[in-house]
């Protein structure tokens, strides 16, 4: 049997039909690009052959506009699977390279428009865990010795200053070492994070830990690419939020601290002006006892912050159709 005929066989028995296929045999560096969008052309959801007729082109336009070379190329690829392989069940080193990159804010700033007066959103970061505690009014999400005390309250209101009844928070911060639950070698369950409701009056308070600036993880590829940039890999301390309640739009984002010297140069481009707040230290012992605090002697931060959530359909009204 004649190779072409061999060849012929087992394309009948793969099930393959040319007829849809478009034909191409000469493949040249003025070509190449054409010959991958029409074969990628027979993609049946529109979309998503718009997205990668679209990532087809630029790759391709930045290999011919730098000049890639094979060993440039190769260390792109090595750098990729050391990513990958940097990844568990508890942390995700791609997402870490979005963020480092400013493709996570971008994707979050085109996404998520909001009416004048909503609160901001911000990137979601690598250190989300769907494990969290649940909470009451006022307890605190951080185990006693994790780091300074501070008070977060506030009110959870919609567009036109009504409160949000039942709106689920989950938050979740660094320890006063700059460190995350799912970063230490040992975890024996979620700590500095959790998740309460805001009551019928939209309120909510729990107790935390004053977060503090603290580097992305230093033993993976990304923050080797830091380093290769010239860059550091620091981002200014943070409390992490994702409120979700019916009939509204999911408000994923993080409150800074004014007086943070990395809040101008944050690793992640996390940091946005309306979310940087003021906080006030509180020396009172009996306040510090009826808000629960195991030590009353001991000072604590207060961090006062409302959010505002458009509904979905103010949303929607605002992407258009």
């Amino acid at each position: 049997m004649d190779p072409g005929q061999a060849a012929r066989q087992a394309a009948a028995i793969h099930g393959t039909d040319f007829s849809k296929i478009p034909e191409f045999k000469d493949i040249t560096a003025e070509s190449i690009t054409q010959h991958v969008l029409a074969i990628n052309s027979n993609c049946p959801d529109e979309r998503t052959k718009f997205i990668f007729q679209r990532l087809v082109n630029h790759m391709h336009d930045f290999v011919r506009e730098t000049s890639l070379t094979t060993e440039e190329w190769m260390a792109a690829l090595d750098f990729l699977k050391a990513t990958g392989k940097k990844c568990t069940d508890l942390r995700h080193e791609f997402i870490l390279l979005s963020d480092t990159l400013g493709v996570s804010s971008l994707v979050t700033a085109t996404n998520n428009p909001k009416p004048p007066g909503c609160t901001e959103g911000t990137v979601l970061g690598p250190f989300f865990e769907e494990d969290a505690h649940d909470f009451h009014f006022g307890e605190s999400i951080a185990s006693e010795g994790k780091g300074h005390y501070m008070y977060v309250e506030g009110m959870v209101r919609n567009t036109k200053g009504e409160p949000i009844s039942g709106a689920i928070i989950d938050t979740w911060e660094s320890d006063g070492d700059g460190i995350y639950d799912n970063q230490y070698e040992v975890r024996d369950g979620p700590d500095c994070r959790g998740r309460l409701v805001s009551e019928a009056s939209g309120k909510y308070a729990f107790r935390a830990v004053v977060p503090v600036p603290y580097g992305i993880p230093s033993d993976g590829p990304v923050a080797q690419l830091m380093g290769v940039l010239g860059r550091h890999i620091y981002r200014p301390g943070h409390l992490h939020f994702q409120i979700q309640a019916p009939g509204y739009e999911t408000l994923i984002t993080a409150l800074y601290f004014e007086g943070d010297p990395y809040l101008t140069s944050d690793a992640v481009f996390g940091v946005r002006n309306s979310l940087v707040v003021k906080t006030e230290l509180v020396n009172d012992s009996a306040l510090a006892q009826s808000r629960g605090f195991p030590d009353p002697s001991k000072p604590h931060v207060l961090l006062k912050q409302d959010f505002v959530l458009p509904t979905i359909e103010e949303v929607k009204a605002l992407k258009g159709p």
